[in-house]
């Protein structure tokens, strides 16, 4: 079981872990072992409330076919455990972020506090500048 939150929990068997071998370097070892782990979660086809599954759904994430599937590749670590533990990882931080719901931003306008300290240091930093012209003799 892997646990989203204190009420959701997906079962083990929703959860398609295939063993596969690690791509770049590892020398003869990287040729012979099987340590990554593919992950595959069908979203439509689980168990999740149908809130979770929307917001999957319309998740713009590459990690997320077109058939709603999340594919996860796990190949960090040397050994078939940590990558497996690595991939069920990713995908509970993957469904927790749906959860969040963000805040509305309203738009503010500056004070006019603000506005005036800005207006005085363009007019200090003109006078600065205009120190600078060159004197003709």
């Amino acid at each position: 079981m892997l646990q989203i939150s204190s009420h959701i929990a997906i079962p083990d068997d929703e959860i398609e872990l295939s063993a596969i071998r690690a791509q770049g370097a590892g020398g003869q070892n990287v040729n012979k072992v099987s340590s990554a782990i593919h992950l595959r979660f069908d979203i439509q086809a689980s168990s999740l409330p149908d809130f979770y599954k929307q917001r999957l759904s319309d998740l713009k994430d590459r990690r997320i076919s077109k058939s709603g599937v999340v594919v996860i590749k796990a190949q960090q670590f040397r050994t078939q455990e940590k990558n497996r533990e690595d991939a069920l990882i990713r995908l509970q931080e993957l469904i927790k972020s749906v959860t969040a719901v963000k805040r509305v931003r309203r738009p503010t306008r500056a004070t006019r506090g603000s506005q005036q300290k800005r207006l005085d240091n363009k007019k200090q930093r003109a006078k600065t500048k205009a120190l600078r012209v060159r004197v003709l003799e």
